[in-house]
Parts: structure tokens; C-alpha cells; sequence
């Protein structure tokens, strides 16, 4: 894999509240190499390795998008939520951000035929059918059609497993995270100072709580995707 520059600045970061962990009392002791300081309470990330492992993390993407390989972004905190859905669709890629619903990657058939009814209840909408049935059956195909647009809506074509799946924060994702380890698909993960550092294939040190930080790392991997996507169209 060949190192490219991605203009990753620290003062870039600092402004971003890329550094700041959780408190000093809240942290995994696995963590303690990615940790530079405490700082009132609370332990500074050590930005150099931040740097180091997002250019690692861009440079994967960058190939991988070069060989037209499938990402899947996971982010469902609430103020991550906008944040993933718009770095997907600028590079897209298909983007879980509500409820992971447990099995979607290792339980794929039924995943596969929950899409399948996704898309033709959206079909049935479009044709002005759902309209056309007795209230009763409408008011509950729409109000099935609607669940499904809310947690499945980001995968709607999404037609296998993806290549690799980024993942916004270790905790709220872990089961995410599992499927992925289960099935050895390769994972970008954000690790703030409470997580473990081992899990994830690139695990990036980072403020997985402000907005500003997750805005920037995905918009730095999305960036790198959407590079290596122009490079496969210049190449073929």
C-alpha cells in the first residue's frame, strides 16, 4: 500500500476537540499508549498517533475505493446521526445511523429479504398503491414502510456485505463491530480514551463525543474514498 499526504494538520485537530478523552477515571488502561496528558481531570489524546493512524486509515480507503470495494459507515448517536448520513452520501457509501438492528451483516439472508420488502413497499408508494388499499392495510404497510426507512433506509442498496465498515464509536457500535470481526470484514474504528485499542484493524484515537471531531476524521476518510474512486475512473 503506497503512503499518500492527506493534509492531516494538528492544529486542525486541536481546533476540532479532536484530543480531549474522558475523565481520568474513565478510561480502558489499554489505551494508556494513545494518551499524552491529563488535563483537569480528563486525558489528552496523543494527536501525533491520531495523525498517524487516520493517514493509515485513508490510505486503505483510498485503495480500496480504487478497486471499486463497498463501505458501510456506522454511526448512530444521535449528533453523529447527520453527520455520518452526509459523509456517506458524498462518497456513496451506504451508512447505518439509527438503531444497529442486531444480525443486518451476519444474519444477511434476512437482511437481504428485509430490503427486498423495503423496496417494494417503496415501490407500492411511488405507483400510488398503498393509497388505493382499504385504510386499514394502507395505515400499516406505510407505517412499515417508514420503520424500515428509518433503520434500513442508509443500505437500501446495499446488494452483499461491504468491504469494510468504518464504525464512529466503539461502544455504542459494539455489536457492529462483533458481526464485523465474526465475518473478518476489515474495520476503521474511532477509539476514544474509554475504548480498547485492539478491536478494531485501524483503530483511530479520537474525541468520539463532539461533533467537530467525528465531522472532521470522516470527512478526511471520505475525502480519501472519493480520491480513490476518481483514481479507478481516471485508470479504467
Amino acid at each position: 500500500m503506497i503512503k499518500r499526504y492527506w493534509n492531516i494538520n494538528l492544529e486542525e485537530m486541536m481546533k476540532a476537540g479532536v484530543h480531549f478523552g474522558h475523565g481520568t477515571r474513565k478510561w480502558n488502561p489499554r489505551m494508556a499508549p494513545y494518551i499524552s496528558a491529563k488535563r483537569k481531570g480528563i486525558h489528552i489524546t496523543n494527536l501525533t498517533r491520531t495523525a498517524r493512524f487516520l493517514s493509515e486509515a485513508c490510505d486503505l480507503v483510498f485503495d480500496a475505493a480504487s478497486k471499486r470495494k463497498q463501505f458501510l459507515i456506522v454511526g448512530t448517536k444521535n449528533k453523529a446521526a447527520d453527520s455520518v448520513a452526509r459523509a456517506a452520501i458524498r462518497a456513496r457509501c451506504h451508512y447505518v445511523n439509527k438503531k444497529w438492528l442486531g444480525g443486518i451483516l451476519t444474519n444477511w439472508s434476512t437482511t437481504e429479504t428485509r430490503l427486498q420488502k423495503f423496496r417494494d413497499l417503496r415501490m407500492e408508494q411511488k405507483t400510488g398503491r398503498l393509497d388505493r388499499l382499504p385504510k386499514g392495510d394502507g395505515t400499516r404497510l406505510k407505517r412499515q414502510l417508514a420503520h424500515l426507512q428509518t433503520y434500513l433506509g442508509g443500505i437500501k442498496y446495499m446488494t452483499g456485505l461491504p468491504d469494510i465498515v468504518i464504525l464512529v464509536e466503539q461502544q455504542e457500535e459494539y455489536t457492529a463491530l462483533r458481526e464485523c470481526i465474526t465475518l473478518g470484514i476489515p474495520t476503521i474504528c474511532l477509539i476514544d480514551t474509554n475504548c480498547d485499542p485492539d478491536l478494531a484493524d485501524i483503530s483511530i484515537p479520537a474525541n468520539d463525543d463532539a461533533i467537530a471531531s467525528i465531522r472532521l476524521i470522516l470527512n478526511k476518510l471520505v475525502f480519501a474514498i472519493c480520491e480513490g474512486r476518481s483514481s479507478y475512473i481516471r485508470n479504467s
